[in-house]
């Protein structure tokens, strides 16, 4: 298992962030699950004053949450796509709009504004191009607020990591 760890909330919070609590967010990054115990030998804390910084940094939201990657080829989605989506307008409430509609969508791994050529690119799992085929007919096609997309289908998944270096 592996944590997430929204790096625009580090920026805000590495000048009140000790050696410490970076070695704290290495560990659990890499691994979750590791007790408060483990964690204190790692870090030279006390079991309880490690429990206490991590609910800091949960509390400020430098911890987001604990997730499991889960390889979609277990879970029968072997296939991963990267689409960039372009939108017909650029309005806020098209944009936000179409950022409530991705977060609905279960295929949708994850999902990025951006910017340059496209508006958006997203990370979607499928069954198979048929499944996949289904998934752009109702979500893309149907939307009349997509100019277009591009699919790239991912070959091979070198590295799935939320990990940000500390």
């Amino acid at each position: 298992m592996q944590v997430f760890i929204d790096i625009s909330h580090l920026a805000r919070y590495s000048a009140s962030m000790d050696q410490i609590d970076r070695k704290l967010l290495h560990h659990v990054q890499r691994n979750n699950q590791l007790t408060s115990a483990a964690l204190s030998d790692l870090v030279g804390l006390s079991p309880t004053s490690v429990q206490r910084r991590l609910q800091r940094l949960r509390a400020d939201k430098v911890i987001e949450a604990d997730i499991a990657v889960v390889s979609p080829a277990a879970v029968g989605r072997p296939l991963t796509m990267l689409v960039a989506v372009e939108l017909a307008r650029e309005r806020s409430d098209i944009i936000d709009r179409f950022k409530k509609s991705v977060r609905a969508r279960p295929e949708v791994m994850s999902a990025y504004y951006v910017t340059g050529e496209t508006d958006f690119v997203l990370i979607v799992t499928a069954e198979d191009m048929t499944d996949y085929e289904a998934f752009t007919r109702d979500f893309l096609y149907n939307n009349p607020d997509i100019r277009g997309f591009k699919t790239t289908v991912v070959m091979d998944r070198i590295k799935a990591s939320f990990n940000v270096p500390v």
